[in-house]
């Protein structure tokens, strides 16, 4: 039986005066597609409630034990947040940023897990890994 995540995304990235605005946005909806997308003064703000394609993405890119690493350490209860890079983004690839945050800077994403709990979710986007590979929990 799989279990159903309830979880409200919050997706903003800032939009430089040499950007183009669309092209912002599609480096958000290129990761989070189902997100809708708000275009507010100097940023773009933007929700979801999946991070399917996301995790599928981490998967591909084989980048998941990353991914979990950025995820808890800046895990706070019910909630998380990292940050990933624009140019990265808008080529559909995930590159998560690290250190000081780059010129153009990066797209913020918080995640608040209602529903079961955030390390629960955690492990269903970026599940453990063993040798690089995805842990079975069934096994």
């Amino acid at each position: 039986m799989s279990t159903v995540y309830a979880v409200d995304v919050q997706i903003t990235a800032p939009v430089n005066d040499t950007e183009v605005t669309d092209r912002v946005a599609d480096a958000v909806t290129n990761l989070f597609p189902g997100a809708e997308v708000d275009h507010q003064h100097g940023e773009i703000v933007a929700t979801a409630h999946d991070m399917e394609t996301f995790s599928e993405s981490l998967h591909r890119q084989e980048i998941l034990d990353t991914a979990r690493g950025a995820f808890f350490e800046d895990l706070r209860g019910d909630t998380f947040s990292f940050d990933l890079k624009k140019q990265a983004a808008f080529q559909g690839v995930v590159n998560f940023a690290v250190g000081d945050p780059s010129e153009l800077g990066d797209i913020h994403v918080r995640v608040r897990v209602n529903d079961p709990d955030a390390e629960s979710y955690i492990d269903h986007v970026a599940p453990p890994t063993k040798e690089g590979k995805p842990i079975d929990p069934d096994e």
